[in-house]
């Protein structure tokens, strides 16, 4: 197995354990950490493939976990929250997770959103140069680099993800819900105010700068990059 390291933190002893078994189960080699500074800490020592990040933590909470991990890396987060807490799927995904799951949950279906997040992960750091240009508007998802009218610009790996493929499909429309599937790999786990979000920072970034393309909302059905 080519990404077998996975890194699991909960604060409960326990759920860390049956994740455990279970995916060491799978031939899984896991990682547990009890709180947010351990999982830094581990993190850095362990250099897992993939993180099971519970949010309500001590000392340091899952968000800013997952905030200092996408600071320097981008390997795949699925988010671990108890149902019933307050959990913003769309503050999550701008953060940088990839996935959430809700607990209690069954153990198959955590191992199966495990191997499909990191199938997703293989794929897309697989293959030759992944460049997209357009008139002002450059996007390379092999460095993760957007650039403006020759300018590099800051943006967040799913918001990059998210325009490379608008812009690998120009002029084709694509719903809401087709985009989660496409880019965050979900189908009913998704919530399409994410794509909404999404959309919106992109827009913000690209205001101003001339090219023969532009984000388009086709009303009622979802989004396009239209060239003209």
């Amino acid at each position: 197995m080519a990404n077998n390291k996975v890194l699991v933190v909960d604060d409960d002893a326990n759920i860390a354990d049956i994740i455990r078994m279970y995916l060491e189960k799978e031939g899984y080699e896991v990682t547990t950490a009890q709180n947010g500074v351990k999982a830094l800490e581990a993190f850095r020592e362990e250099a897992p493939s993939i993180v099971l990040l519970d949010i309500m933590m001590p000392e340091m909470d899952g968000w800013q976990v997952c905030r200092e991990i996408r600071r320097i890396s981008n390997i795949p987060i699925i988010m671990l929250t108890a149902k019933g807490e307050t959990f913003d799927k769309v503050l999550g995904l701008e953060l940088g997770a990839d996935d959430y799951i809700v607990k209690p949950f069954e153990t198959k279906e955590l191992v199966a959103r495990v191997k499909a997040v990191l199938r997703r992960s293989e794929t897309k750091d697989s293959g030759a140069m992944k460049e997209i240009v357009y008139p002002n508007l450059t996007i390379n998802l092999s460095n993760y680099e957007l650039k403006l009218a020759g300018k590099i610009v800051e943006v967040p790996p799913k918001e990059l993800e998210l325009l490379y493929f608008l812009a690998s499909n120009p002029n084709r429309v694509f719903t809401r819900e087709q985009l989660l599937e496409e880019v965050w790999g979900f189908d009913y786990f998704g919530d399409s105010r994410t794509v909404d979000v999404h959309i919106k920072r992109l827009r913000e970034k690209l205001e101003g700068v001339e090219g023969t393309w532009q984000l388009k909302t086709v009303w009622g059905v979802g989004y396009k990059f239209e060239v003209r």
